[in-house]
């Protein structure tokens, strides 16, 4: 390689670190800037000595002697990640990085309606309609979810998180139809690898408390082991207890004293402990005010607060304004 750029440049880096300086250096790194350089590690799978050495003396390091050619590839990515991010976060990213890079035989139907899309698909397997809501933007595919009437919406989220991979030919096949009934155009090649379960908790985390409920119920009749997977992998409410409170005044700032009241109603001790711990002394006494002024409240007006509130905590993780301690991620001693 004759040039490189800044990002390539740090892939190689933390290509010939030791693994365990890499993976606390990958911790401290935003998500898209790790989406950056696992991208830039999958691409530099074989690299010569010479570019080693350019991109380790940009790092301001000495270089002597013959180095080895760096190591790079899916799978050095996948476990960088991994350690870094916990394996939920990591298949995320990687699912996002694989997406960018092969891109999808079905950007055509993102100028489309949710409800065209549903109604274009209405008919076909749940199989069938899974493949095309997996090469969708989440956002979009919870909206084109919604849409969808049961039985169906279960057996299609059943079919995402279960779906493994998907052959050229027959997302081409699929993309042809929608492409013809549409009057649309395909733009790219679609990625081989599709679906699973994280897919599937990221649209239904981006969909409404309702569709959410219902859906997970179903799930739990259908499959009961994937439904608990997934309440697993997704953030409820009560889990702002593993915020810290930085974190959590950060997340407070976005939402209405009156959201707040009424996701209170009838919530946890601990919850509402934490809330309120991070609320000035002002906005306590106004919180407490607002919650009295309310009075009794609907069970699913409480319900749709809290998943405003839960909205607001995902989309502030993906943009790497907080950080949301997982399961299986270690904790920070000192």
């Amino acid at each position: 390689m004759t040039t490189l750029n800044g990002t390539q440049t740090a892939a190689i880096v933390m290509m010939n670190l030791d693994r365990a300086l890499a993976i606390e250096v990958m911790k401290h790194l935003t998500e898209p800037e790790a989406e950056g350089i696992a991208a830039e590690i999958i691409r530099l799978h074989s690299l010569d000595a010479e570019t080693t050495a350019r991109a380790l003396s940009d790092f301001h390091r000495i270089v002597q002697g013959h180095l080895p050619p760096a190591r790079g590839g899916r799978d050095i990515a996948a476990g960088l990640l991994e350690a870094s991010f916990g394996t939920d976060r990591a298949a995320g990213v990687l699912t996002k990085v694989s997406s960018a890079m092969t891109g999808s035989s079905f950007d055509f139907l993102i100028a489309v309606e949710p409800a065209q899309i549903a109604s274009a698909v209405d008919g076909e397997l749940p199989q069938t309609i899974a493949l095309v809501l997996a090469h969708l933007p989440v956002d979009r595919a919870a909206s084109v979810l919604a849409e969808l009437s049961d039985p169906v919406r279960t057996d299609v989220a059943h079919a995402i998180a279960t779906m493994g991979t998907a052959s050229q030919d027959a997302v081409a096949i699929v993309a042809e139809a929608l492409r013809a009934r549409s009057g649309a155009f395909a733009t790219r090649d679609a990625p081989d690898v599709l679906g699973g379960v994280q897919p599937l908790v990221d649209i239904i985390n981006r969909s409404d408390a309702a569709v959410e409920k219902a859906l997970l119920a179903n799930l739990e009749a259908l499959d009961s082991d994937l439904a608990e997977d997934i309440r697993s992998r997704m953030f409820t409410f009560a889990d702002i207890v593993v915020l810290d409170d930085r974190d959590t005044q950060r997340v407070l700032r976005g939402i209405e004293i009156r959201t707040l009241a009424l996701a209170l109603k009838g919530a946890p001790p601990a919850v509402a402990a934490i809330i309120r711990r991070n609320m000035s002394e002002r906005n306590r006494e106004t919180l407490d005010e607002e919650a009295q002024a309310l009075g009794p409240v609907r069970v699913s007006q409480a319900e749709e607060a809290r998943a405003e509130i839960v909205r607001t905590i995902r989309a502030l993780e993906a943009t790497g304004d907080i950080r949301v301690q997982r399961a299986d991620e270690d904790e920070y001693v000192s």
